[in-house]
């Protein structure tokens, strides 16, 4: 049988661009054991991990005349070092030595004749360790048919395999793609014209199909997205080049300022979440101001925030189980402490009305194992989904396990997100919560985010003004 990219998959194809490539990585920084840890030990790591899922081994392969979407077909030419690329770093390689390094690879789109992901062993960082950098397409990690290598590589007993994999079954001939594409169109003539749409190029109406295609995804809680977004300078033409940075900080800070901060009947309702949309608000703000950009008392920067639909109790949470919250973040306000209840307060009323429709919503959070990964794909699925004009810019923040985690013997040390950017939308923020600590991704434009390192600074400063601030008045 075919297996054949349903209409979402296939409109993240149709709706990519040279300067917009939509894949989603991963940098996970580790600490290799005393006897080490090469590039042939990593490639036989991969190997084995991707053994059982087989679509790491597949491709897309177009419907001759574009009679239906197109479909996964084995590769029977794969090759597992094309994938999994050895780099370096001048020792020792510095963090700006790698996001550099990250910047560059996640700037260039995937092969569309080969699998569509890679993944490069990074060596010579410094203090002896090096980094894993992955990245796939968003056509490729559902949930159900593929989760995020990352995920693999770091926990792959987490994640169920396929029975079915094996040995590569030879790929349908034209006519075999087109008789099936006939019969596909005579059982499900709506899907055919929708095709025959996508074939003529019809950019508008791909994004159209993309957004008809998410119908599952989006639910109530988009309501208040109906309003553009407010203008933004993070909303500018985006090149092709792209600036990446990474920011460490404490979970247990934010945890802090969440004892310090909440008082009054809503204690709690403020969340860990809140108080980092909080921090990223101060420090969106403090970097608007820097800029000399006018802040007013109305200033807002609207995010799009996926969050999950379930309790996350199941071995599977695909994108059918998300949903987006759309929050603006109150930049205009002085105060740190109500800036963060004006954010909890938005937030609970978005959840509340979820619950409303029948709907129970969570953070992003919790399939088994090392999911942050397979979370974030999963959330940048959402936000491709929806709309560029309903949000200046997303933020995934997917808490992780707060144990040590490890590869063969090497312990995984930092693991950082790498969301794709949006037509005009020149940043995106991830969040990985994992050990103790909160790890921050920020990708952004390389020409409109050129400062893009002086926001990184301004997180920790707003963090810093959060722990600090002046308690909540009492019964607030």
């Amino acid at each position: 049988m075919v297996n054949r990219l349903d209409a979402l998959d296939a409109a993240f194809l149709h709706v990519e661009e040279p300067t917009l490539p939509m894949h989603v990585g991963s940098v996970m920084v580790f600490q290799p054991p005393k006897e080490g840890f090469d590039y042939d030990r990593f490639i036989s790591v991969i190997g084995d991990r991707i053994a059982g899922h087989t679509r790491y081994r597949q491709r897309i392969r177009s419907v001759p005349a574009r009679l239906d979407n197109p479909v996964w077909v084995d590769d029977v030419h794969f090759d597992l070092t094309y994938h999994v690329r050895r780099s370096g770093l001048p020792s020792p390689g510095s963090r700006a030595d790698l996001e550099d390094f990250v910047a560059r690879i996640m700037a260039r789109p995937l092969d569309r004749d080969r699998p569509l992901w890679e993944a490069y062993f990074v060596e010579g960082l410094e203090g002896g360790r090096f980094a894993v950098v992955t990245k796939a397409h968003q056509a490729m990690v559902d949930g159900i048919h593929a989760v995020d290598l990352a995920h693999l590589i770091v926990d792959p007993d987490a994640v169920p395999v396929d029975e079915r994999a094996g040995e590569p079954h030879p790929e349908p001939s034209d006519l075999r793609l087109v008789t099936d594409a006939v019969l596909g169109s005579v059982l499900n003539p709506a899907r055919a014209i929708a095709t025959v749409r996508t074939g003529l190029s019809d950019v508008g109406q791909t994004g159209r199909q993309l957004v008809d295609g998410a119908g599952r995804i989006v639910s109530t809680l988009a309501r208040v997205g109906t309003k553009p977004a407010p203008s933004s300078p993070l909303n500018a033409p985006v090149g092709a080049a792209r600036r990446y940075v990474m920011v460490e900080t404490d979970l247990e800070d934010y945890r802090a300022v969440r004892a310090r901060l909440t008082r009054g009947r809503y204690v709690e309702d403020v969340t860990v979440n809140d108080v980092i949309l909080a921090t990223i608000t101060g420090a969106l703000r403090a970097w608007m101001q820097t800029r000399g950009l006018p802040v007013t008392g109305t200033s807002k920067i609207r995010a799009m925030i996926p969050v999950s639909i379930v309790d996350g109790s199941g071995d599977q949470l695909t994108d059918a189980a998300m949903t987006a919250c759309f929050i603006d973040l109150p930049i205009g306000e002085n105060t740190p402490s109500m800036r963060l209840h004006q954010i909890s307060f938005a937030m609970r009323q978005q959840i509340e009305s979820a619950a409303a429709e029948g709907v129970s919503a969570g953070s992003l959070a919790s399939i088994s194992g090392f999911a942050p990964p397979t979370l974030h794909s999963l959330g940048a699925r959402v936000a491709s989904a929806m709309s560029r004009r309903l949000s200046n810019l997303v933020i995934t923040n997917v808490p992780g396990p707060q144990q040590t985690l490890s590869v063969e013997g090497s312990r995984l040390c930092e693991s950082y997100p790498v969301m794709p950017l949006g037509r005009e939308q020149g940043l995106a923020i991830g969040l990985t919560s994992y050990d103790g600590k909160v790890y921050f991704g920020l990708n952004g434009d390389r020409e409109s985010l050129a400062d893009l390192g002086l926001l990184a600074q301004c997180i920790e400063d707003a963090l810093t003004e959060l722990r600090t601030a002046p308690r909540a008045r009492s019964g607030s």
